[in-house]
């Protein structure tokens, strides 16, 4: 069925204006991204056919323009209108959930507020914390993708925000998408170096957190570490 065939309250723009935005489906709400359906293919069905497709939220969140331009009815115009209203969402969520001040006083507290960052992600993410000195987390930034080693992991940028936001402390944190949380031979390496360059510079690394599925690594729970 078209849209314009639905009776005018049922139409999403319609439910949208008299009910609010968030009385909305998830295919209603990409229906009208889509705006205007293709030959034989309404953009109701266009969106049906996205959420056949990726059915799960995080599948939605990770589209990218190669899985949607192989969607009939979606060209160019309409797939980078979509993922621009996906990281709309991502950025502005993340902007609240980073204006919060969180303070992390162990390694728990730094798996519970990253681990949703990881969630289903193919290649090593490494992200810094920057704390204040009541561990309160004034800063957190993603400094690398890919494979995490000393070659792609340049000290002098982790520490060189840890001065433009006058932190007291960092928190180093990466994912193993594997799902092990056991630290490589390259994650031993880069952290007693970090952990040097942090004594050097009066700017402790207080642990280097490791996330897997549903668990966790802590250098400083282990003993490596002994700044907590």
């Amino acid at each position: 069925m078209r849209i314009k065939d639905i009776p005018a309250l049922n139409r999403p723009r319609e439910r949208a204006i008299q009910d609010g935005i968030q009385c909305l489906s998830l295919e209603e709400l990409l229906a009208i991204l889509i705006q205007n359906g293709s030959k034989g293919m309404s953009a109701r069905e266009t969106a049906l056919e996205i959420l056949r497709r990726y059915p799960t939220s995080s599948e939605i969140l990770n589209l990218t323009l190669k899985q949607l331009l192989e969607i009939k009815g979606i060209g160019p115009a309409k797939a980078v209108e979509i993922l621009s209203a996906l990281e709309l969402g991502k950025r502005l969520y993340l902007q609240i959930d980073h204006q919060k001040r969180f303070s992390l006083r162990s390694a728990k507290d730094i798996y519970l507020y990253t681990k949703h960052l990881f969630y289903e992600k193919k290649q090593e993410f490494f992200y810094c914390l920057y704390l204040n000195p009541r561990c309160e987390v004034i800063e957190r930034r993603l400094l690398f993708m890919g494979t995490i080693n000393r070659s792609v992991v340049h000290p002098r940028e982790i520490f060189k925000y840890a001065y433009l936001s006058s932190a007291s402390s960092i928190a180093c944190v990466h994912n193993h998408p594997s799902g092990s949380i056991e630290p490589s031979i390259e994650d031993i390496r880069l952290t007693e170096a970090l952990i040097q360059l942090g004594k050097l510079n009066a700017i402790p690394i207080v642990d280097h957190v490791i996330v897997g599925d549903e668990l966790y690594y802590s250098f400083a729970e282990d003993g490596k570490i002994l700044n907590l």
